[in-house]
């Protein structure tokens, strides 16, 4: 019977049993292949991490599954592995690498606990999403106060932005009608946000790829700096304060920043905290 060790991360917060939810493999080596999406599945997390010798060289390769897929790139699944695998070997910046390209995380500690970090982030390529008043539809709304633009970073997502909060909190979309959406246009996250300045609320639904409302989207939070940025309703360079999670009662706060113009993003960074919460092991008769 082969066992296979594990580690659950709760991610951008920094209390337990709070953030997005996150199993990380720390050596994969001997599962097999066909095993990962079946134990990813079994998991149901938003994301489980297998994670495997460099190649490129990081100091680790990560492969990233939802329950349904496996995708390049994650945004709490990359800062989760880091304070992972960063702890113990004590390190203020680690580099993964991900089939989207090599991600470095630099880390701040108390001591040797690593209590933030910061990623940055694969640069998303950008364009216009042509079925947005289907998705007002499916989402019950009007539309959107900025232009509905999709983003790329290794996931993609599109991003409609509220009046406010409350409306925000308010959304039952229609799942059914998203998942059509998402598998026409390929999206993988529909991103609702509402706020001003530094501070926003956002809501991002991903039930085409088995998770109907994520509680933190590191993936989503760097793109949605670029957007706003783009659009004029933060600065370059300025930094966000995102708030998400609480409908599902997972609150997450996670940071973001883009650099650049409108017409040349030059940098996206990521950031928050994590907390190791449990560990654990997969004993699976026969898996070889």
């Amino acid at each position: 019977m082969d066992g296979f060790r594990y580690v659950v991360v709760d991610v951008f917060t920094d209390r337990a049993l709070a953030g997005n939810q996150l199993a990380v493999f720390t050596d994969a080596r001997e599962i097999p292949d066909h095993l990962l999406q079946p134990i990813a599945r079994e998991i149901n997390f938003a994301e489980t991490v297998f994670v495997y010798p460099a190649e490129a060289g990081g100091h680790a390769r990560i492969r990233i599954f939802t329950p349904m897929v496996e995708v390049p790139f994650a945004g709490h699944p990359t800062l989760g592995t880091a304070f992972v695998l960063a702890g113990p070997m004590q390190l203020v910046e680690i580099r993964l690498e991900t089939r989207s390209g090599v991600v470095p995380v630099a880390l701040e500690r108390e001591g040797p606990r690593v209590v933030f970090g910061r990623m940055d982030q694969p640069l998303p390529s950008v364009g216009p999403y042509t079925a947005s008043d289907a998705l007002f539809a499916a989402l019950g709304i009007e539309g959107s106060e900025l232009p509905v633009e999709r983003y790329d970073n290794g996931v993609p997502h599109v991003f409609v932005v509220l009046s406010c909060d409350r409306a925000v909190a308010e959304l039952d979309p229609d799942f059914r009608e998203l998942i059509r959406l998402a598998r026409g246009d390929a999206i993988v996250g529909f991103n609702c946000v509402a706020g001003q300045r530094t501070q926003w609320k956002t809501r991002m639904f991903a039930p085409a790829d088995g998770v109907p409302e994520d509680a933190a989207t590191g993936s989503a939070a760097g793109p949605l700096a670029c957007h706003l940025a783009r659009h004029g309703r933060i600065a370059f360079g300025e930094e966000i304060e995102i708030s998400q999670g609480a409908e599902i009662g997972r609150p997450s706060t996670l940071y973001a920043r883009v650099d650049g113009t409108a017409d040349r993003i030059e940098r996206v960074e990521v950031g928050g905290s994590a907390v190791i919460v449990a560990r654990g092991e997969f004993r699976l008769p026969g898996a070889g």
